[in-house]
């Protein structure tokens, strides 16, 4: 029973129990995907039943990351087939779990609210965007939001983070940003708006099927 109902792996030259970093981000990413999808329907067409789905599903998948063992999470398990093929990167099990206990406890109040309740409302709003926020950050960046209020909740620092951030060190030249690259960030965001502001009224207009335009050309 002990090697079911168990969180995180023994790893030889880990001294506390570690997860593989590759499958968790690579199952945020599916999650992302599907609740982003979930929320735009909600927004777009008024439709929760996506989003109703999604919160049912990432109730179960958590339920059995935290209370049971991770490698038995479908999204992990998936994860763990797509990245199958790429050395794992072992981070420490202990953060994960806290993290994951924040999204149980988000996902139980949507739970309430928007399957038994059946409403939505501002708190809702809000606890899909931290959740969309928490899974973009751990799918894109590798960095677990969940993980960084383990320290401060427990007063200490937490061991085996994704890319040694746990770590004090300099950083590498490669990983350094210049003044220059600075302003072109600041000159791109610059150009985007200046878009916005001078073919916002012509990209408004809503696009022609590309037959038809090449059909009434022909006649």
């Amino acid at each position: 029973m002990s090697k079911v109902i168990k969180f995180g792996e023994d790893v030889e030259g880990y001294e506390i129990p570690v997860l593989n970093e590759r499958e968790i981000r690579a199952a945020a990413g599916i999650l992302f995907t599907w609740a982003f999808m979930a929320v735009l329907a909600a927004i777009m067409k008024g439709s929760f039943v996506m989003l109703k789905y999604f919160i049912l599903a990432f109730l179960v998948d958590f339920l059995i990351r935290v209370f049971i063992n991770p490698k038995f999470s479908p999204t992990l398990i998936i994860g763990r087939l797509i990245v199958r093929r790429q050395t794992p990167e072992y981070v420490g099990a202990a953060q994960k779990k806290f993290a994951w206990v924040i999204g149980l406890i988000l996902v139980l109040i949507m739970l309430i609210l928007v399957v038994f309740v059946n409403s939505f409302s501002p708190i809702t709003g809000l606890i899909c965007l931290i959740c969309l926020i928490f899974l973009l950050f751990e799918s894109a960046f590798g960095i677990c939001l969940g993980c960084l209020f383990y320290g401060w909740f427990y007063g200490k620092k937490a061991r085996y983070c994704p890319g040694e951030v746990c770590e004090i060190k300099d950083r590498h030249e490669i990983q350094k940003t210049s003044g220059a690259q600075l302003l072109i960030v600041l000159g791109f965001i610059a150009f985007i708006v200046l878009c916005v502001i001078l073919f916002n009224e012509a990209f408004s207009v809503k696009p022609t099927d590309l037959f038809k335009i090449t059909d009434s050309g022909k006649n």
